[in-house]
C-alpha cells in the first residue's frame, strides 16, 4: 500500500508576472497569473510513530511562494534576456528585441533558461528539496511532487522519485 499526503492550501500561491520566451526567439506579452501551488508526498511508513506534522510542509511552501508574489519574474539564463544596467532601484533589460525598464523591488531575477510552469515547478521542488534538507525528507518521503497551476486545471508538475 501506498499513502500520498496532497497539500493545497488557498495561501500557497503567488501572483506573478512573466513572459514566455520561445526558441525562434518570439514570445508571449508581459502577462500575468494567479498560480497555485500543490504538494504531494508519498511516505515511506505512514505508521503512527513515523508520523509527519503537515505544518512544516506548509510553512516553506507559503515562504517560497511568497518570495515571488506580486513580482515580474525574470529568466536570467535564458538566451535572449540581454541585462542592459541594474541599480538598487531599476532593472533594465532587453528581451526578443524590446526594452524594458523596472523597479528592482517589483522583479524576481531566476537562475533558468525560461518562465513557465513547467520550469517553476522543476525549481519550485528543487528549493524545496533544499529547504527541508533533502536528506531529513529523504527518510520520509519516496516521492515528492510539486503542481504548479497558472489557471484552474492548467499548469504542470515536477517529481523526484527515492530522493
Amino acid at each position: 500500500m501506498k499513502t500520498q499526503i496532497h497539500i493545497r492550501k488557498e495561501n500557497i500561491k503567488f501572483s506573478a508576472a512573466h513572459m514566455t520566451v520561445f526558441p525562434d526567439g518570439t514570445k508571449e506579452a508581459l502577462h500575468g497569473h494567479n498560480y497555485q501551488v500543490e504538494l504531494t508526498l508519498e511516505l515511506k511508513d505512514s505508521s503512527f510513530k513515523k508520523m509527519v506534522s503537515f505544518s512544516r510542509f506548509k510553512e516553506i511552501l507559503k515562504k517560497l511562494t511568497n518570495s515571488w508574489d506580486e513580482k515580474v519574474l525574470i529568466a536570467e539564463q535564458n538566451p535572449f534576456f540581454k541585462e542592459v544596467s541594474r541599480s538598487k532601484k531599476e532593472i533594465e533589460f532587453t528581451s526578443c528585441k524590446k526594452r524594458y525598464v523596472l523597479p528592482m523591488d517589483e522583479v524576481e531575477l531566476l537562475p533558468l533558461e525560461n518562465i513557465s510552469s513547467e520550469t517553476l515547478a522543476e525549481y519550485l521542488l528543487s528549493l524545496f528539496v533544499k529547504e527541508f534538507g533533502g536528506k531529513d525528507l529523504k527518510k520520509l518521503v519516496s516521492m515528492i511532487r510539486i503542481r504548479v497551476e497558472e489557471s484552474p486545471g492548467q499548469g504542470a508538475s515536477a517529481e523526484m522519485s527515492a530522493i
